[in-house]
């Protein structure tokens, strides 16, 4: 105990680990800050987490027999004890197995109901798209129509303003240039 105590410089444990005072978690919740607590004093620790727990599987039926149980009358009284282990071990086997297919068949069913919803949704997507694709389109003809309609008053205006420049023109040339010339033969 002396060299221990010389190595370290210090009395009591050789690891110099500080002891924690035993603390019993009366409810779950203390018991859960209480792990917490141990997992925040040195959060540099990685914290353990347990794998999933593995699934129960029953033995597999043995491939050779070889106490196979009679019909015969006077099994013993001790045959009925191995005969119900049997029995009861048969029937977890068949349990597990309609389990597993009914669990696979469920499985299989969601998969369907997955791809059934996700080609329904594409199918809303896909309407909902052409739907405002095409009151885009409306609103671009509006606006080409609109625009079409300015355009198209803006170019009569300037056509009739052209006609009517022509036409007082016409007037300006009548009133120069005369209809008859006197003394002209």
């Amino acid at each position: 105990m002396a060299a221990s105590k010389e190595k370290n410089g210090r009395a009591g444990k050789p690891g110099g680990k500080e002891s924690q005072p035993l603390i019993i978690a009366k409810t779950p919740a203390e018991e859960q800050r209480l792990k917490l607590e141990r997992l925040m004093r040195n959060p540099d620790k990685p914290a353990p987490i347990p794998d999933r727990p593995k699934e129960w599987n029953p033995r597999a039926p043995p491939e050779f027999v070889r106490d196979v149980m009679g019909s015969s009358a006077g099994a013993g009284s001790g045959e009925f004890h191995v005969y119900r282990h049997l029995r009861r071990r048969e029937y977890q086997r068949q349990d597990f197995l309609d389990k597993m297919t009914e669990k696979q068949r469920k499985d299989l069913d969601y998969l369907d109901k997955v791809e059934e919803n996700k080609l329904a949704a594409d199918e809303r997507t896909a309407k909902r798209r052409k739907k405002r694709e095409k009151l885009k389109q409306k609103k671009l003809m509006t606006k080409k129509s609109k625009l079409a309609s300015t355009q198209d008053e803006e170019t009569e205006k300037t056509s009739s303003s052209s006609e009517e420049d022509f036409q007082e023109k016409e007037t300006e040339d009548d009133a120069e240039a005369p209809s008859f010339v006197m003394g002209m033969r």
